[in-house]
């Protein structure tokens, strides 16, 4: 077993699921946190990797276990990013990153795992949200702007 002199970070994912709603408005997929920290705020669906498994491979789980949504692949989702601000979870020193995917349609989605509620949010009336994800999405409606 090796010791190491340096603190090292926790590694979580955050997933951004896209979509457009009856009217055409862009969408985002939010859960509410069932737990601490930060409970009853809107979040990303996302959490910690598991020991032996990708970011990628834990943005997916994480996305189903919470929502309910299976993606086809884990291959769909398209890297945005990395989050590495200290302060970004008080529960420690933590980076994650961040993936999206634009989805043709809104799939059906239910709450589970530790998430209280999940619910379709429009890009362009977002509430508060949990750790740095009004950053994260910031970031990626300045890619979905530039795109178009």
């Amino acid at each position: 077993m090796y010791t190491y002199q340096y603190p090292r970070p926790a590694l979580t994912a955050d997933t951004i699921i896209l979509s457009r709603d009856e009217a055409g408005n862009r969408v985002v997929l939010l859960i509410r946190r069932g737990g601490e920290p930060f409970a009853g705020s809107w979040a990303l669906p996302g959490g910690f990797v598991d020991e032996g498994e990708t970011a990628i491979q834990a943005a997916a789980r994480e996305l189903e276990e919470e929502t309910g949504v299976k993606l086809d692949s884990p291959d769909l989702l398209a890297e945005i990013g990395f989050y590495d601000t200290p302060s970004r979870d008080p529960r420690g020193w933590t980076v994650s990153v961040a993936f999206c995917v634009d989805l043709p349609t809104m799939p059906p989605a239910k709450a589970d795992d530790d998430a209280a509620e999940v619910q379709w949010h429009r890009l362009d009336n977002l509430p508060p949200m949990a750790f740095d994800h009004r950053k994260i999405m910031d970031d990626v409606i300045e890619v979905l702007t530039a795109e178009s």
